[in-house]
């Protein structure tokens, strides 16, 4: 058991569970669901409780599930990819400086005129909850 795991009140994390109600995505709009609920953990910081780091988990991993295959086209380049997660999110380029570390990395990236890097593609998978293997 982890540290987080038994610092965690099985109680409240019960009626959090009872509140999100977390299942196994399988719609966009269940996908759409759980990011809103992710977005809402996130924005806590550090004001994050130990249920509240549990569920963020659970449900990260729920929504990647459900992304790795939803978002998996055949023959898609790396920044196609990119495109569509965007789109697929109404992000726009400039979402993503801080993640390429400057605008000009950002744009090159998004058009296909530079690859993305294996510390990149870390980064996006993260953020948009994906293997990283899609920007590879």
């Amino acid at each position: 058991m982890s540290a987080v795991q038994e610092r965690v009140n099985p109680r409240a994390y019960s009626k959090l569970l009872a509140k999100i109600r977390p299942l196994v995505v399988k719609t966009e709009e269940e996908n759409e669901r759980m990011l809103a609920v992710i977005e809402q953990l996130m924005a806590k910081g550090a004001n994050l409780k130990p249920e509240e780091g549990e569920l963020l988990e659970l449900l990260g991993k729920l929504v990647a599930d459900f992304e790795e295959a939803y978002y998996q086209p055949t023959d898609a380049a790396p920044h196609e990819m990119l495109q569509e997660l965007m789109s697929a999110r109404g992000l726009e380029q400039k979402d993503l400086y801080d993640l390429f570390g400057s605008k000009g990395r950002a744009s090159e990236a998004v058009s296909g005129k530079r690859s993305i890097s294996k510390g990149q593609a870390k980064t996006l998978a993260e953020f948009f909850h994906v293997s990283a293997d899609m920007f590879l």
